[in-house]
């Protein structure tokens, strides 16, 4: 299969003024968007990709910070391509706080042919992360979904003669689509294209409104035949069907989807798989109240942050204490928690099997 690095081979000495972007670059630039800038000073005023890159690749890096396997052979691209290493990084902000449960981080590119383009990271593996990412299923917005409006009004002031392309992948799609659809007329109009990859969609209310509405036809939403996470919630905007070579949740990883020259590999539909988890998912999201919602998702951090553990890592390494610490927690629930939890796991096998007989009866 061939994949972002052969396209990087392909592709990496033709310069954006030459040919112009296209999803496969805006997925590189997602991908950007989550090394671990904030844990290296590598950032010096206005830095190319490529210095970055280097700079990244020769950091003493004990704990293992660049996040994926695959980010090291990136960045060794990174540094030798034109086409993305003259990019020059103008602005990056990282932000993870346990109170607001907020965990946020976007960088801007200036990009060779005068564009800007602005990439929002997704969820990191911090337990905050992931509590905002279940907030989502009953406040609108998110601290981090505000951050990215104010994220983009501030760089669109600083570049106020560049178009701009708003981007990100997972939770920072979804960021950089409420952005764009929430930042001011004026920046809305300067924007040439919004591109979620495979980030989760929007309840009712956001879907409906002017500023949703006016972006709708300049989003472009991307999902592997398995997604999970990117049909989560609503979507009033078309999307596109990539090949990926993982299954099930592991497609959500950029990294397996499958390069066709200047663009992914495009399938016509998504598989039964994503159709069953779509529609269990979604049902048991909307048999539940926003209250009961929020029970369940504030019991289940409550759990997990009483193991001491902050990122899925840690709880990962230290599975053994981690799971007597939940076995403890679960036994010390008030009994309204407990019978809120009960009710939604109930409600979740319910929508399963309603999901499996849609599945069933659609063959």
């Amino acid at each position: 299969m061939t994949d972002i690095f052969d396209y990087l081979n392909w592709r990496g000495d033709l310069p954006m003024q030459t040919v112009p972007m296209n999803e496969v670059d805006g997925m590189v630039f997602a991908r950007i968007a989550y090394l671990p800038f904030e844990a290296f000073d590598v950032l010096h005023g206005e830095t190319t990709v490529k210095d970055a890159a280097a700079s990244l690749l020769a950091a003493d890096d004990p704990d293992g910070r660049i996040r994926q396997k695959n980010d090291a052979p990136l960045l060794r691209a990174l540094r030798e391509s034109d086409r993305f290493g003259n990019a020059q990084i103008v602005d990056f902000e990282s932000r993870t706080d346990t109170v607001s449960q907020t965990q946020f981080a976007a960088v801007t590119l200036r990009l060779p042919d005068d564009s800007i383009c602005i990439a929002f990271r997704g969820t990191d593996n911090t337990l905050v992360g992931w509590k905002e990412d279940f907030n989502m299923s009953f406040v609108c917005p998110v601290a981090g979904q505000v951050l990215a409006v104010a994220y983009l009004e501030r760089a669109a002031k600083q570049y106020p003669d560049c178009p701009i392309t708003v981007l990100g992948h997972s939770k920072g799609g979804n960021f950089a689509v409420y952005a764009a659809a929430f930042c001011a007329p004026t920046t809305q109009a300067r924007i040439r294209a919004v591109c979620n990859y495979d980030g989760p969609g929007f309840d009712e209310k956001i879907l409906a409104a002017d500023g949703y509405k006016a972006i709708c036809g300049k989003i472009s939403t991307l999902v592997p035949q398995s997604s999970i996470v990117g049909m989560l919630l609503g979507h009033e905007e078309s999307y596109t069907i990539v090949h990926s070579e993982q299954v099930g949740i592991l497609q959500h990883d950029l990294f397996s989807w499958e390069v066709r020259r200047d663009s992914f590999s495009h399938l016509e539909t998504v598989d039964n798989s994503s159709r069953f988890i779509n529609y269990t998912l979604k049902k048991w999201i909307a048999d539940m109240d926003y209250e009961q919602r929020e029970t369940f998702t504030d019991a289940i951090y409550t759990i997990l942050t009483e193991t001491h553990a902050s990122t899925l890592r840690e709880l990962s390494d230290n599975w053994f204490e981690s799971a007597k610490t939940i076995a403890k927690s679960l036994g010390n629930l008030d009994e309204p928690t407990r019978r809120a939890l009960t009710q939604a796991i109930s409600l979740l096998a319910k929508s399963a099997k309603s999901g499996l007989a849609q599945i069933i009866e659609s063959k």
